[in-house]
């Protein structure tokens, strides 16, 4: 019995000087291709149009952003329990998906912040939202079912009156005391800051002042004065008037997304406009 020539068997030849190597080695030795994802991204339309940023910050004069699509791997982050439970787990996600780095979520209006969220969950799990409702009149709960497709971008109004300056801010003379009153709209950080301050009176068992606290912060200057002490006393003296028109100008001016939706109940056919809810099912669908 002789034994069989395994490169006869492969098809192999024997290398001699500068002979051909065999099919096997030269398979063996070509490389192969390597696999490349690359996340797709999307240009999502500013409300603000970058003209409430101050000259410096990456979105002043910009008028849209780039964030690339929810992956499996972010979708990790609104499940963190830690996250969730320190109230971080959007703004986290948030961070993930700017493709510029240089732009904090921190530092985003209101406004554009709501842009990018409603964005990102069109990228993650579609534009179809579905949601319970609980009737205002009879109490009945239905699952609505909203498409955020057809949100539209408010740019905030121009009011006669209201002066627009080219830092981000707006001059409004209150009516009944006519106080020339400088504002700036609220980024995420200050945001926060006003919720912690909240949070802090309530547990030190102090009177709520959420409407006083949140003028503010959005007040620079009184009469182009930008003294601290001056604005607190200027708005404790405020007459209840001048407050309300200050804070209808503030959301007048604020540029947001637009999610109205017409809600008519199915058991006592009630109807009413009304804002898309922002539950845990925007982030959290059930699957």
């Amino acid at each position: 019995m002789s034994i069989r020539n395994n490169e006869e068997r492969f098809g192999a030849t024997k290398v001699q000087g500068d002979a051909p190597i065999s099919d096997l080695q030269q398979e063996q030795e070509e490389p192969k291709p390597s696999l490349s994802f690359t996340t797709p991204t999307e240009i999502v339309d500013l409300p603000s149009k970058g003209l409430y940023y101050q000259e410096g910050h990456p979105l002043h004069g910009k008028d849209s952003i780039e964030i690339r699509f929810m992956t499996a791997k972010d979708e990790d982050i609104l499940t963190s329990k830690s996250l969730l439970k320190k109230g971080i787990a959007i703004d986290r996600l948030l961070q993930n998906i700017i493709v510029d780095r240089s732009i904090h979520v921190n530092s985003l209006l209101t406004g554009d912040k709501n842009a990018l969220i409603v964005a990102a969950r069109i990228t993650g799990y579609g534009s179809s939202y579905q949601t319970k409702i609980t009737c205002p009149q009879c109490e009945t709960p239905s699952t609505v079912e909203f498409d955020l497709e057809n949100g539209t971008i408010s740019e905030g109004e121009e009011i006669e009156g209201v002066e627009d300056k080219d830092d981000g801010t707006f001059i409004a003379t209150t009516p009944r005391g006519s106080v020339a009153v400088t504002m700036k709209l609220l980024d995420g950080s200050a945001e926060k800051s006003l919720a912690q301050l909240t949070v802090k009176k309530k547990k030190n068992k102090q009177p709520e002042s959420t409407l006083s606290d949140q003028l503010g912060m959005a007040i620079v200057a009184v009469e182009g004065q930008e003294d601290k002490a001056l604005i607190n006393m200027f708005i404790r003296s405020l007459p209840a008037s001048d407050a309300r028109y200050l804070r209808d100008i503030y959301a007048r001016k604020m540029p947001n997304v637009d999610l109205k939706h017409n809600y008519e109940c199915q058991s006592c056919e009630y109807e009413q406009e009304m804002e898309v809810p922002f539950t845990t099912d925007f982030f959290w669908p059930q699957r």
